[in-house]
């Protein structure tokens, strides 16, 4: 296809033939006999967007389930009001997510008991780590005698009985091209073989279009409870022998410092992350840098669920969160990301949330942590393989494109997702706003 009258992210106008490939770039293109032509009018056009930590199965399944977040649950009254009013899923469970402690208080089998009808139920902690799970839904999980059913979402020992069904990936699919997202990185742990042939089989059908890198077998979930500096030192070493990068998500500071101990004692990978680095002591900053790790986070949270880290994180910490500056004045990597479906998807806010810092009650968290908007828009075009290598549109470059309906300065200006007015996977047109 043939797009006309566009305007690259530098200013430069250009017609843009592509393919699977960028095929030509030019101050003006003549269509070919059959071409289908598409006139930007002056609008931007940049690589298409790369999510750099989501979870493809869990984000999709959420666009279905039942939110419980803490901007809808202030009491246990409100939880029990939405679970009783949920659809069961096909699979026989009411599935409820982004739930938080200050709604209801600590959620346990006896709580969901008392607030919930008499049905499976399992409730996701908005940090994506817990679930936790009703009487009925632990009968149904074979642990009838659980104590309190609470259980973490990294122990397949359970999860493995859950009702092996697929979410609807097309329906997800499209909302991220809606936003001019055309690759993906799926950061959820314990990926095997079996999963990596659903994704292919979604991708082949055409319900998933956006291509997709599987951090597994290299992604490790911290936990402060359970850190064990040798045991996670022998690991990484394991991954390193195998030429396996490794991926750490850390979001204490205790998980950061256990992570670069291992990193440091185990070597390095070029290709090895932090994931998350949701906070980030002043004296662990020069030993991430010198570490010359990755770091994939999520800014977008300050935007989401600052109000809330203002109350439950000490003052004196406040600038610890979610940094960003700090990290890339240091020489640090850093990539951005989503990680939806326990933050929203939309890469535009995330971008927004890093230029500004602003948490929903309009405060500022973390002034000093702020980049431009070229920074942050920077920061969603790398690859899977180089988060930290932006693509250009140029020749020979993948064919995947996101136009956007303004020039250069309103686009980062705004950073807005309404400002999407095509998105272009491997040289077909996939979203169109018309």
């Amino acid at each position: 296809m043939l797009i006309q009258r566009a305007v690259l992210l530098d200013g430069t106008p250009a017609d843009i033939r592509v393919g699977a490939r960028i095929v030509d770039v030019a101050d003006r293109l003549v269509p070919r006999p059959g071409e289908d032509v598409y006139d930007a009018a002056g609008g931007t056009v940049l690589p298409g967007l790369h999510d750099h930590h989501l979870h493809i199965r869990a984000a999709a399944a959420a666009m279905t389930s039942v939110h419980v977040g803490p901007e809808v649950v202030r009491n246990l009254d409100d939880l029990r009001r939405l679970l009783t009013g949920a659809p069961v899923g096909a699979d026989g469970w009411i599935r409820a997510v982004g739930y938080h402690d200050a709604g209801a208080g600590e959620l346990d089998r006896g709580v969901l008991d008392a607030a919930g009808p008499p049905v499976p139920v399992r409730v996701q902690h908005r940090s994506g780590v817990l679930w936790a799970v009703n009487s009925a839904g632990l009968q149904r999980l074979g642990l009838p005698g659980h104590p309190d059913g609470r259980l973490r979402s990294a122990d397949i020992s359970w999860s493995a009985a859950l009702p092996r069904t697929e979410p609807d990936l097309a329906q997800f699919s499209n909302r991220l091209s809606g936003y001019g997202v055309t690759g993906l990185t799926d950061a959820t742990p314990d990926l095997g073989a079996a999963d990596a042939a659903v994704m292919a089989e979604a991708r082949r059908r055409g319900d998933l279009r956006q291509g997709v890198h599987l951090l597994a077998p290299g992604k490790r979930i911290l936990h402060d409870d359970g850190l064990d500096l040798d045991e996670l030192t022998r690991w990484v070493g394991d991954r390193h022998a195998e030429n396996v990068p490794v991926a750490l998500h850390c979001v204490t500071a205790a998980q950061l410092i256990v992570a670069l101990a291992a990193l440091r004692s185990a070597g390095r990978h070029p290709a090895d992350r932090i994931e998350h680095a949701a906070t980030v002591p002043d004296d662990a900053v020069a030993e991430l840098a010198a570490a010359g790790v990755t770091v994939v986070t999520q800014p977008n949270f300050v935007a989401e669920r600052g109000d809330q880290y203002l109350v439950d994180v000490p003052a004196a910490q406040h600038h610890e969160l979610w940094r960003v500056a700090t990290l890339t004045r240091a020489g640090v990597p850093v990539a951005l990301s989503t990680d939806a479906p326990f933050g929203d998807a939309d890469p535009w806010a995330a971008m927004r949330a890093a230029v500004h810092r602003r948490t929903p009650g309009g405060a500022v968290l973390g002034p000093r942590e702020r980049i431009s908007a070229q920074a942050a828009l920077t920061m969603f075009l790398g690859t899977a393989q180089a988060p930290l290598s932006p693509r250009r549109v140029c020749p020979d470059a993948p064919g995947d494109l996101c136009v956007l309906s303004e020039p250069p300065a309103t686009v980062l200006g705004e950073l807005d997702a309404g400002l999407v007015a095509a998105t272009v996977l491997a040289g077909e047109l996939v979203f169109d706003r018309g």
